[in-house]
């Protein structure tokens, strides 16, 4: 991938005066990519305000479904897609500043725009007070797995990636076998952030931390271009919570969720590493798996339930617990995962 640089190194011959100019090198890329995740969010910031009072004047706001928790009933006709702060900040952001004469962020952007457009449809379908309900789960999973499917052969044809780096052990080949992984993990990834946009600032915080993980672990990779994406990805995610935290003036919607989704399994694709993607983004598993097991336990019992409700972290608010407690809870081992999916990737030899 040409998008590859060495890092600091310590390859036999190499003088101080070649580890302070190597070092320099890299030390700009983060600054770089750090500062341009901040020029993200003070725009996504700047127009979060005039995006909120659009929603509220043309009545997009959030349908609460009805077998949901009770206290979310209040949330009732809060504005929704807010992901499109998210997505036209990043598009903004890294089309002058980190896409030319670096094409390969064509294929995380489209998928950004292109699963934030499709998610866009369905909130619009889903208005509250509106007889339509949204996209079917057949016409969405058809759109995805179009999405994902380009994306998976841009990235093995287009960017010649087919490997599997497995922690301790080392990185392999997969061949065309790749590509059908490559859609898994996309579209997986896709499910499982929208599964867990449930509670004000929940997905967007661990979204946010998973995109900086990955971030860093371009940085360790010397992918200068995906560490800049990454952290404008997550600059613009803190400019969303800066509206989405408690009590929520703005939801991310599907325009949000299945957009950082997709684009977060094309980041961890793009490094190698998307076998670390299940512990940098544990909780979103761990809400994807509770929703599985719900259902298969609901029928193979003939009606009973496992949890009181799913996904998980409704079950913990029928419980007792408050949603600013469930959510900061969630970041806290959000932090402590991707500390443990940066660990493991350091472990991969080169």
């Amino acid at each position: 991938m040409t998008a590859f640089f060495s890092g600091v190194s310590s390859a036999p011959g190499a003088n101080a005066e070649q580890f302070v100019e190597i070092g320099d090198v890299t030390a700009l890329v983060m600054a770089y990519a750090l500062l341009v995740a901040a020029l993200a969010f003070l725009i996504g910031l700047a127009w979060g305000r005039p995006l909120i009072r659009f929603l509220i004047k043309h009545r997009i706001g959030k349908q609460i479904r009805a077998e949901g928790p009770t206290s979310h009933s209040i949330k009732a006709g809060t504005p929704t897609m807010g992901g499109l702060l998210i997505f036209i900040t990043v598009f903004i952001v890294t089309v002058p500043l980190n896409l030319i004469g670096r094409l390969s962020m064509l294929v995380p952007l489209g998928v950004l725009v292109a699963s934030g457009i499709l998610g866009a449809v369905d909130d619009l379908l889903n208005l509250a007070g509106g007889e339509k309900t949204g996209l079917t789960a057949r016409f969405k999973f058809v759109w995805l797995l179009c999405i994902a499917g380009v994306a998976a052969l841009a990235l093995h044809f287009g960017l010649r990636l087919d490997k599997i780096n497995i922690p301790f052990v080392g990185g392999y080949s997969l061949g065309l076998l790749y590509i059908p992984i490559a859609v898994f993990v996309i579209m997986g990834a896709s499910h499982a952030v929208n599964l867990t946009d449930g509670l004000d600032g929940l997905a967007g915080g661990l979204a946010a931390q998973a995109f900086a993980a990955y971030g860093v672990i371009a940085y360790l990779q010397g992918q200068s271009y995906l560490v800049t994406f990454s952290f404008t990805v997550a600059g613009a995610i803190l400019a969303f919570l800066w509206f989405n935290a408690h009590p929520a003036q703005v939801f991310m919607g599907d325009t949000g969720s299945l957009a950082l989704g997709g684009t977060l399994g094309v980041v961890a694709l793009m490094t190698g590493q998307w076998l670390l993607l299940p512990v940098v983004g544990l909780l979103f598993v761990i809400t994807t798996l509770s929703v599985i097991l719900q259902v298969g336990y609901f029928k193979l019992s003939r009606g009973k339930r496992l949890f009181k409700m799913a996904p998980l972290h409704h079950h913990f608010e029928l419980i007792g617990w408050p949603e600013t407690w469930i959510v900061t809870r969630y970041w806290l081992v959000g932090m402590l995962c991707s500390m443990v999916g940066v660990a493991l990737a350091l472990t991969v030899p080169s």
